[in-house]
């Protein structure tokens, strides 16, 4: 009997969810005239499938939270080993402990919160704007081709231009003031966001435009219900580079820009340590810092990238 098959060089691979496959399988087993063995098996085999899929949805991935954990102590316990040799004074490498017990000296102080409270909310309102800046300018380069090849190579350019350099600028133009660290955050965080969003337009297939002109989008309709949805997996990286680099641009105006009206942050209280020759005061904030971020990646970006992966039917079956 001749075989309708295609040899798989001749078809182009599709990628398809785990359990959409499943349910066709369910499908295609119930649906034939005959019900031989193989067929109960097939749709066993499916049954099967589609429910190991939903309990893997509700059964929490353990491993996420005890492999990071794990990571964590062995990192603590090398830290407090190399200590323990004597290799360096104790006051120009702390033990874990050290610096456990300068955070609680800190927090008793209040400086603690006082430097989490400010370089938070400088942080989140800066990206905010940021955002509120960069994607409507992103969607113009990207939608107007002119204006792209006119100011593309700029953005590109100030997003490899590290924000510090514009710390000195900053002082002249804003003087020691608030403003001064929001002009750092927007140089740092704006460019990663437009290159980021135009990135993720780029990869839109080109029959999406071709559907919203159809159905008779006009520019502002195409650029915000077409475009913009479908830029979404490219747009988040460029989110969350904007920022990575709008909380290293704090940083260093934190550290840099100290006096004035500037309130007291995470980079200030950096540079307090560093004046007093202090390391558990330095090692405090440099660990404040990094946890700040990772507990942003962890609460904000990655719950919606999972989210976004999941709608889109990429998360299924995965393995991260």
């Amino acid at each position: 009997m001749p075989s309708n098959t295609t040899p798989l060089a001749e078809t182009d691979p599709v990628v398809e969810p785990v359990e959409t496959k499943n349910t066709a399988h369910v499908h295609a087993a119930l649906t034939r005239t005959s019900t031989g063995k193989e067929d109960l098996r097939e749709l066993e085999s499916g049954l099967d499938s589609l429910q190991s899929d939903a309990e893997r949805k509700h059964r929490i991935d353990w491993s996420r939270i005890l492999l990071p954990v794990a990571a964590l102590l062995v990192l603590v316990l090398v830290w407090q080993f190399y200590v323990s040799l004597g290799v360096k004074r104790r006051d120009l490498v702390p033990g874990p402990l050290d610096v456990v017990g300068q955070m609680g000296v800190l927090w008793g102080e209040g400086k603690l919160q006082e430097a989490m409270w400010t370089s938070l909310q400088r942080g989140l309102v800066g990206f905010l704007i940021s955002v509120a800046i960069a994607t409507p300018v992103g969607l113009l380069l990207a939608q107007v081709a002119p204006l792209r090849r006119a100011f593309g190579p700029l953005i590109s350019g100030l997003q490899v231009l590290p924000s510090v350099a514009w710390v000195p600028a900053a002082i002249i133009w804003f003087g020691l003031t608030d403003a001064t660290v929001y002009f750092v955050v927007f140089m740092g965080a704006i460019p990663s966001i437009i290159n980021g969003l135009i990135s993720g337009v780029d990869q839109i297939p080109p029959q999406f435009r071709r559907v919203g002109t159809v159905l008779g989008a006009n520019r502002l309709q195409m650029a915000l219900q077409v475009v913009l949805p479908a830029a979404l997996p490219g747009y988040l990286g460029g989110l969350k580079q904007g920022w990575a680099f709008s909380w290293r641009s704090l940083m260093a105006a934190e550290i840099i820009a100290v006096g004035g009206t500037i309130g007291f942050g995470l980079g200030s209280l950096l540079d307090q340590g560093r004046a007093l020759s202090d390391m558990t005061v330095v090692m405090s904030a440099i660990l404040l810092i990094l946890g700040v971020g990772i507990l942003i990646e962890l609460l904000v970006f990655a719950p919606i990238e999972k989210r976004l992966l999941r709608r889109r039917g990429l998360l299924a079956g995965s393995t991260r």
